[in-house]
């Protein structure tokens, strides 16, 4: 199954045909197939939010329960489901699932409308749905939900071969389709979403009315002939081809984004291409956070101003950050250029994987850069993880990418064969006709070795592009951002083919190649050094002044009071400090801490700890944070 290749001049290998095998990623795959997904489907049922189904199709009685959205949240985990069947075959989980698609199939409306608040009490329907179909979309998710219903369909369909659900989206895009549009109601949805759903329809159909749909929503936005303008919170404030700083609601900005990529991969749209290069490029240059998160406002969740990056009352929505996956492999997929994997594997690592707990039960909605252990930075009030929100759509998102995760590590173009992510796996690939399994063996991200093996079937020219992260190079963004303290040591590229030296040559597009005639069995052996890293931020960004951050490798690092005698927040490092690199496989499943000596209050020095990020905060309420005081 590949859900976003179609179109794209570099195709994504299937997760499908990529198995990861690695000591990192497989606990938290295995975690979310076997733990996060039953966990948020009883959820659902403990919440109302499955009984709504029930309600809206007359098998039960009662009024509609919980946020007007939230059947989105239930057709969210039946994809990650989905995914999840295509890793392991699992009988009660597939017979769950028809059921409640069974359940959902009841639901729909004669014409194909399919919207529980509205469809339970069409005349007490929830405020935020408006008094009548679709005559309030900036706030009542109508669109949206359905979105992530198609998305649902397709995902169970190439799971499963199974229709069910399938149909009632397509009955549901074509009710949508035959009110929407240039000679029908001219309007967009308030929260983007549906644009990706209505492209992996017209992918399985081929039916043309389903691309031009979401060309139409896209086209619409920000013309103020067909309705009244939802301004920049839900970037409906100019049209999408002509905004160029990045705005308002973040979520709803980058799935407008990634819905953008899917349209002109397919039109050869170059004003969108244009413009989501350029949006891309004031979010990276100075929209985002050192996680790779995105969305500095909790009011409006919104991006903030640039260069507005706060620590403490970051926002960084988990959601966000999963939108942004989808964004920047989608601008690889169009251009080939490792930039945006880099941002992508920046944000994986961090901003993604903090949002979900190490036991795939409690949730970051928001992921700041620092916490006192007093500001309640966390979505219902809260310090910690919690176990559910009342608006969920963070721990049902994160089930939709673990799953599919190994997806993202490879991709070919003609007579090349991209490596993307370091990750231990297996894979199977086609290349010039030829077929090509291979295997990568790494403890990434905790040291930089890899050994890539390939058996090629019978002779076949082809090229190996491996990707050099810009982190290795001397750049943790692909900006000026953030910049390297110490710049990179300049260690010489060397890469061991089949036994042999051979020289490597970093080129414009972030990659080593080596091409070459294969046949049979070969290996490719190199290492990306990761030094420990101090970062400092572009002086422009007025919470960062005066403030350094470590990184190694592809991971950011964070001090929490834990490991700091109670206090972080007062810590300063200089930029001379030393710290020795120890992995404990007994800490926070098992990582690679950074120890060193920081200064503290009171102007002793004192011996400190950091842990990656994306662990922190399972250890109790205190202070953390990733930016310390940059001292003498």
């Amino acid at each position: 199954m590949n859900q976003t290749s179609h179109g794209y001049p570099y195709q994504p290998i299937p997760f499908t045909r990529v198995r990861i095998q690695d000591d990192f990623w497989s606990s938290r795959i295995a975690t979310s197939c076997q733990v996060t997904i039953p966990y948020d489907f009883e959820k659902c049922e403990t919440t109302g939010r499955i009984d709504n189904f029930l309600k809206a199709s007359g098998v039960m009685e009662g009024a509609y329960q919980g946020l007007h959205f939230n059947d989105s949240d239930v057709f969210k985990v039946i994809e990650g489901a989905a995914y999840a069947l295509v890793i392991q075959p699992d009988r009660p989980l597939e017979a769950y699932l028809d059921d409640l698609i069974e359940k959902i199939a009841a639901t729909q409306e004669d014409d194909g409308y399919l919207y529980t608040p509205r469809t339970i009490d069409p005349q007490h329907a929830p405020d935020a749905s408006g008094p009548e179909r679709w005559s309030k979309l900036i706030f009542s998710h109508e669109l949206y939900n359905v979105g992530h219903l198609y998305e649902a369909a397709v995902a169970y369909y190439h799971a499963t071969g199974k229709r069910a659900l399938l149909n009632v989206a397509l009955k549901n895009a074509d009710l949508i389709a035959s009110v929407f549009g240039p000679q029908g109601r001219r309007d967009v949805p308030g929260h983007q979403e549906i644009e990706m759903g209505l492209v992996k329809l017209f992918h399985v159909t081929g039916d043309e009315k389903y691309l031009n749909l979401a060309k139409f929503f896209l086209d619409e936005r920000g013309v103020a002939a067909g309705h009244v303008l939802y301004g920049a919170y839900a970037q409906d404030h100019l049209p999408v081809t002509t905004q160029t700083e990045a705005v308002g609601h973040a979520v709803r900005a980058v799935y407008m984004y990634a819905g953008m990529a899917d349209v002109a991969a397919i039109t050869g749209n170059h004003a969108y291409i244009e413009a989501i290069q350029t949006l891309w490029s004031n979010v990276v240059s100075k929209k985002m956070a050192l996680t790779g998160g995105l969305g500095a406002r909790h009011e409006g969740e919104a991006f903030g101003e640039n260069h507005e990056l706060p620590n403490l009352t970051a926002y960084n929505e988990t959601c966000a950050a999963i939108g942004s996956i989808f964004w920047n492999h989608r601008l690889f997929l169009l251009t080939g250029q490792s930039k945006y994997i880099d941002v992508l594997e920046r944000t994986l690592y961090n901003g993604f994987l903090s949002g979900v707990s190490l036991d795939g039960k409690s949730f970051f909605y928001v992921n700041p850069l620092s916490s006192d252990g007093e500001y309640r930075f966390n979505s219902d009030n809260t310090l910690t993880r919690q176990e559910w929100f009342h608006c969920s759509c963070c721990p049902t998102n994160v089930v939709r990418l673990m799953p599919a995760l190994s997806g993202y590590i490879y991709a070919i173009q003609n007579a090349a064969l991209y490596v993307n992510l370091y990750v231990s796996n297996q894979g199977i690939v086609q290349i010039e006709n030829a077929e090509v399994r291979i295997a990568q063996e790494t403890h990434y991200p905790w040291d930089g070795r890899v050994k890539i093996s390939l058996a090629v079937e019978h002779p076949t020219h082809f090229s190996l592009k491996l990707r050099w992260p810009g982190w290795a190079a001397g750049q943790p963004v692909p900006s000026d951002l953030y910049h390297y303290v110490n710049g990179q040591p300049q260690t010489p590229l060397a890469l061991i083919v089949d036994g042999e030296h051979m020289e490597a040559v970093l080129s414009d597009d972030g990659y080593v190649t080596i091409t070459r005639d294969w046949t049979g069995s070969h290996t490719v052996e190199f290492e990306i050094p990761m030094p420990v890293q101090r970062v400092v931020a572009h002086p422009d960004v007025e919470a960062l002044r005066g403030k350094i951050a470590l990184e190694r490798g592809p991971l950011v690092y964070a001090f929490e009071g834990v490991d700091n005698q109670g206090q972080v927040l007062a810590l300063s490092l200089s930029e001379q400090a030393d710290f020795q690199i120890e992995h404990d496989d007994t800490l926070l499943g098992g990582v690679t801490t950074l120890m060193g000596m920081a200064r503290n209050a009171a102007g002793a020095e004192q011996r400190c700890v950091a842990v990656p990020y994306y662990a922190w905060g399972h250890r109790g309420i205190g202070e953390m944070t990733v930016w310390l005081n940059h001292g003498e």
